[in-house]
């Protein structure tokens, strides 16, 4: 492995955007990210660091068997940067393909800090995000402004746990969407956990909300992918194909299993009528700032990741 310039990156990340656009989704490789990272301005000390996040998480408010945090971020592409965004509620419905017993509640999840979203690994990942999605055209969502010029990414800092006594469910609610356009998940690590646990399944959107992961049509699953190194990443349209996860499961099981994720849940502002309205607030965090800037290449970036497609070049 070598570093990667800027220029080097750039071309690596069109190749990953032009199977983005073709395949609807794409897995990225630890061992590919971290160089693509560290071009984007990622240091070695904080790559590091970011492996040890979650071990400060609280308890999730609904879930026995996780902890987490969040954040919420604006990617505005008019300025060219990412900036945080005040705290607000988070709720997801069964209306936007998310069925579990809490769907429409309203939770409030403890906030990220500085020690994640000051980390450069941290930012170089929505910088990374920002040039994969940006200019996709996907499938609309009801109830979302895609007149609107910026994005709203909520971020998850999530470990879950399997004990003994209790079964850790990265997806409790079986087959589902995440209620945005694109999710992005990576992974920072995991203590005790076999190698064929927490594997992501992606379904046509034909299939049922709900349904566990084992009991889903064979015909409808896409693919398959599992997340085992430091930094293996996930991108998926997430109104175009639903997902589900199979649990996590301890290679000891006298012993506690964990794993450690970061989602990134990317979505146009939302319209009056959405579950999501009242929590939508585009103002930025006054009492945890921080503000990255994008590069601006996106636009070149899309047109020769639309060329690739159009050659045929990934298909």
């Amino acid at each position: 492995m070598y570093d990667f310039t800027l220029s080097d990156a750039m071309s690596e990340i069109m190749e990953i955007k032009a199977q983005y656009i073709s395949e609807r989704s794409v897995f990225v490789e630890g061992a590919r990210m971290i160089p693509l990272l560290k071009a984007l301005g990622a240091t070695d000390v904080d790559l590091e660091r970011i492996k040890l996040v979650s071990d400060d998480l609280p308890k999730d408010p609904t879930l026995p068997f996780r902890e987490s945090r969040n954040g919420r971020f604006c990617f505005d592409f008019e300025n060219s940067r990412v900036y945080r965004l005040e705290a607000q509620p988070f709720a997801l419905s069964a209306e936007e393909d998310f069925v579990r017993h809490d769907s429409g509640q309203t939770r409030v999840f403890e906030e990220v800090g500085d020690n994640l979203q000051l980390n450069t690994a941290l930012q170089a990942l929505l910088v990374f995000k920002s040039l994969v999605f940006h200019g996709v055209a996907t499938a609309h969502r009801p109830k979302l402004d895609y007149n609107s010029p910026g994005w709203i990414c909520t971020l998850f800092n999530l470990r879950t746990i399997s004990t003994p006594e209790l079964q850790g469910e990265p997806a409790l609610e079986g087959v589902h969407s995440d209620g945005v356009d694109h999710t992005m998940t990576t992974f920072l690590g995991s203590q005790n956990m076999t190698p064929g646990s927490a594997v992501t399944f992606l379904h046509d959107m034909r299939e049922k909300n709900a349904t566990r992961w084992n009991e889903t049509d064979p015909e409808l699953v896409l693919g398959e992918r599992g997340h085992r190194h430091f930094l293996d990443t996930l991108m998926v349209v997430d109104h175009e194909r639903k997902h589900s996860l199979s649990p996590v499961e301890a290679v000891d099981t006298t012993r506690t299993a964990t794993r450690d994720m970061l989602i990134f849940f990317t979505r146009k502002p939302v319209l009056e009528g959405h579950i999501s309205h009242p929590y939508d607030s585009l103002t930025a965090h006054e009492r945890l700032p921080m503000t990255v800037e994008l590069p601006q290449l996106q636009e070149k970036v899309l047109a020769d990741a639309g060329a690739f497609v159009a050659q045929g070049a990934l298909r």
